[in-house]
């Protein structure tokens, strides 16, 4: 997975090479173990534990099994893949601590967090921090806006933002019901001499402390993605972005 990125604060500034983010519900980290043998040292994965094992023993032996998987011996950013309130957060977060301690993991994050359900992890730290967020946000699911973006902002946490390219909808047969929507997507593209994915993507990036991983099985696609960092929008193309869609 290709990933396009920004320079954000309380994400591990330092990526070099890809950045592949998994998980035990995909099913796919012995793949991804295959795919970086040899190249580890330039990979920087992530991976994440099912809901059903975040008891303290349970996701020690979730942990082992990725580490397994991965054909590693340490993951690089750990994630509780959903909340799971049937299971104390304490208990969790311990498990999670004890695996940075024991060198397994190097940072801890979170995915489809609220707000509330931060704020209750974030209590029961006792060493380390959450670094880091995975929520969904595009040009067409701004919810986290509101309340959860500017949370994190404000707490260095990274918002990692799955689906940025609504689910292909943004670059492939745009189902809008406003057309000036996908009208300005087109005519930015044009300004800036970068593709509608592009621009989407560079939307997300002009955020601070977001990143995003537009999902692709096509390498083409994957190098297109990743030219989405590494320049900036303009304020006022930013600001007719979110009248369009907003």
């Amino acid at each position: 997975v290709g990933v396009a990125r920004n320079q954000a604060n309380g994400f591990p500034a330092r990526l070099l090479g890809a950045f592949i983010d998994t998980a035990e519900m995909y099913r796919t980290e012995d793949m991804v173990g295959r795919a970086v043998r040899g190249i580890r040292e330039s990979t920087f994965i992530a991976t994440k534990v099912l809901p059903r094992n975040l008891k303290y023993a349970d996701l020690m032996e979730a942990a082992e099994r990725s580490l397994r998987l991965l054909q590693t011996d340490h993951i690089d950013l750990y994630q509780l893949h959903y909340p799971n309130p049937a299971i104390p957060i304490a208990e969790t977060m311990g498990a999670m601590e004890e695996l940075v301690d024991q060198g397994k993991v190097r940072f801890i994050g979170v995915s489809n967090y609220s707000t509330s359900d931060l704020e209750e992890a974030m209590k029961v730290m006792t060493k380390y921090e959450i670094v880091s967020n995975q929520v969904q946000y595009s040009l067409t699911h701004i919810n986290i806006e509101d309340d959860l973006l500017p949370f994190c902002q404000q707490y260095q946490i990274t918002v990692i933002a799955h689906t940025p390219l609504a689910r292909g909808g943004l670059v492939s047969s745009p189902r809008f019901r406003r057309r000036q929507a996908t009208d300005t997507l087109k005519k930015l593209a044009e300004e800036t001499g970068r593709t509608v994915a592009q621009v989407a993507l560079n939307w997300c990036l002009s955020n601070p402390n977001v990143v995003v991983i537009p999902k692709s099985d096509k390498t083409e696609r994957v190098i297109e993605n990743c030219a989405a960092s590494g320049w900036s929008s303009t304020p006022q193309q930013i600001s007719s972005l979110d009248d369009a869609f907003g």
